[in-house]
């Protein structure tokens, strides 16, 4: 959520933001100020075995304010060429930096997947950089609160998710509250603090991976959400970091319309929807953000790009498995128009989903259909989040391995639509959007969604339960 820093009459501004989830490598030193400053003291990792209670915070230095962060699930950046990856994760930085100053929210959450990369163990001291820039920029100085919870548990492959969830608070806004899931409360939120390691344990959220069954062939990777809960200006409601399955092969995904994957991704949606409005806590309003990995129907999209061409059927020699379609046009010489292989999406023309913003595409994004009576979005205006090319100069460019798809999106509970203050003028102050358009952010795009909480919106916290505070760092 997101806004201007508003008089103190006015209702507070929020930004969510959706970071790509970046299979590679952060990378390299963040840009910012040479001398950012002390970096936040880290504890050991010391979260208590299951069920002991809190995991232990690593507190952040008291002199450094955190900055508000953008809607849209930023996992982090994935390197394109290993020699430029300090370049990528400044770029990365600065195009955030402009997002926060252009909208200056008070209330920011940054959802991350795949946080890390893929090699999460040889990343760590890139991810510590990462955090580090975030809660000591001058960019986010005046954010002199903050929570920071980094899924760094890689070896257990049962827990592992790689999500990584920042909150910033502006020194403007008074008395946010979050929920301690465990004691079924609302505390204070005071100070900045780092939780890793043992997610599991910490009461201030709730973590899960899918069940293995969910995975595709029961191989597991890491997929799952985090959920907090958060109570500001009276109002309640709960933001979810997500990240679902992906598509594993164009080939597959072409057979089928849907994919067998769309229907992977919507039983695990459902399964996280259910969660959240269970009976274990008060229903409030949500917000479901990060890479859901929602996918154009394959097959009608083919079909529509190449309906005038013909298709070449290639077969492995030895198991006469199909490993590649090629489709001609009829004339022209029969120009290749569409290469697909399991791993190749190689069509001749990439403007078709850059031209305006490739909204023509948006009537072949059909996953979120099944959940209209669950989850409301806002209108896309911005391209297709994903695959863009890692190469550092190619900004606007998409690789040639999956068929372009908005996979990084900012979702809500009907009752959460209501949150949202409703312009009474022409003037735009709901802004749904990607950040970085024109530069490398990683194979995704961020993308954002910033908006002002509408005075007496949703359902008030339960302030007749004791509200318990935290002792200031």
């Amino acid at each position: 959520m997101h806004g201007a820093p508003p008089h103190r009459s006015q209702q507070p501004r929020c930004a969510a933001a959706a970071s790509c989830a970046s299979r590679g490598d952060p990378g390299g030193d963040p840009a910012g100020p040479a001398d950012p400053g002390p970096a936040p003291a880290r504890r050991p990792h010391r979260s208590g075995p299951k069920g002991s209670g809190a995991g232990s915070p690593r507190e952040a230095a008291p002199g450094h304010r955190p900055a508000p962060a953008p809607r849209g699930s930023p996992r982090a950046a994935r390197t394109g060429s290993p020699a430029q990856p300090e370049n990528l994760q400044k770029n990365w930085l600065r195009e955030f930096y402009q997002v926060v100053h252009a909208h200056k929210p008070h209330f920011m959450a940054l959802h991350c997947q795949e946080f890390g990369g893929k090699n999460y163990e040889a990343s760590m001291s890139h991810v510590d950089k990462f955090v580090k820039e975030l809660l000591s920029s001058d960019a986010m100085k005046d954010y002199n609160r903050a929570r920071v919870y980094l899924d760094e548990n890689y070896k257990s492959q049962e827990h592992f998710t790689a999500l990584g969830s920042f909150y910033f608070l502006h020194e403007s806004l008074k008395n946010i509250y979050q929920f301690d899931f465990k004691a079924k409360k609302y505390k204070k939120v005071t100070g900045k603090e780092i939780y890793s390691d043992t997610l599991e344990s910490t009461p201030m959220l709730e973590k899960e991976k899918f069940p293995q069954d969910y995975f595709p062939e029961c191989k597991w990777s890491r997929k799952g959400f985090i959920r907090t809960r958060w109570c500001i200006t009276d109002c309640a409601f709960d933001l979810v970091n997500i990240h679902l399955f992906h598509d594993a092969s164009n080939l597959i995904a072409w057979e089928t319309s849907p994919s067998v994957y769309s229907g992977i991704r919507h039983k695990a949606l459902g399964y996280v929807l259910d969660r959240i409005i269970d009976q274990r806590f008060e229903k409030v309003s949500y917000f479901v953000f990060g890479d859901f990995n929602f996918r154009l129907d394959a097959k009608a999209v083919v079909e529509t790009l190449c309906a005038k061409a013909t298709m070449q059927t290639i077969r492995a020699a030895d198991t006469n498995e199909v490993v590649k379609l090629i489709f001609r046009e009829s004339d022209n010489d029969r120009k290749v128009m569409l290469q697909l292989e399991k791993k190749l999406f190689d069509y001749f023309n990439q403007d078709v989903f850059r031209d305006n913003n490739g909204t023509a595409l948006l009537e072949f994004d059909r996953e979120l259909s099944v959940f209209k009576d669950r989850l409301y979005e806002l209108d896309i205006s911005f391209p297709p989040s994903y695959p863009y090319s890692e190469d550092s100069s190619q900004g606007k460019q998409y690789m040639n391995t999956r068929c372009p798809a908005w996979c990084d999106r900012i979702l809500m509970s009907h009752s959460a639509k209501e949150l949202i203050l409703k312009s009474e003028n022409d003037e735009k102050i709901v802004i749904y959007d990607h950040i970085g358009p024109n530069v490398c952010m990683g194979d995704h795009k961020p993308v954002f969604l910033s908006f002002q909480i509408a005075a007496g919106a949703g359902k008030r916290c339960l302030r007749n339960e004791k509200i318990f505070r935290e002792t200031t760092l």
